[in-house]
């Protein structure tokens, strides 16, 4: 019974001590009508893991667009310092995205991808991050071929 206890004290410890993210895409929400939110977990100093969600709600229309409607964006980053200000990482990542095709075909897909950005972050916590990367959609020959990852995001660190 102590072994248990002292395993839920050191994993509570683990969580509770690691650092995490929130953040949305600036870039996207001034460019276009497009919403992209960003939550990260840091595993270790080097590695994270993350989701993003965004939200297209620019209409069809209109000249310049992403194609997907909407998409989930699971993440793997791995930094390549150990800076704790002013960083630079790599990306993988795999885009659920769902859309309609300019000839009314709508389709859902997932794109496997990469990514390479940077980011900083100031002692208080405001995070400022650019990246940019391009996946390829798998499934689906009614999708887009190429779904672009692409953001100038601001947050916060906690």
């Amino acid at each position: 019974m102590k072994k248990i206890v002292a395993i839920v004290a050191v994993l509570m410890s683990f969580f509770t001590q690691a650092q995490q993210e929130v953040s949305v895409d600036l870039g996207d929400a001034l460019v276009m009508k497009t919403l992209e939110v960003t939550y990260e977990y840091y595993l270790a100093e080097q590695s994270s893991v993350g989701v993003s969600a965004l939200f297209n709600f620019e209409g069809r229309s209109s000249d310049f667009r992403y194609n997907e409607d909407s998409m989930i964006t699971p993440f793997f980053r791995h930094y390549f310092t150990t800076a704790q200000n002013w960083n630079y990482f790599g990306e993988i990542f795999l885009g659920v995205n769902n859309g309609e095709k300019d000839n009314g075909t709508k389709y859902t897909d997932g794109a496997l991808g990469v990514s390479v950005g940077t980011k900083y972050v100031s002692n208080g916590g405001l995070m400022v991050g650019v990246l940019g990367g391009i996946g390829r959609n798998m499934f689906s020959d009614n999708s887009p071929a190429i779904v672009p990852r692409v953001g100038l995001n601001i947050g916060y660190r906690f």
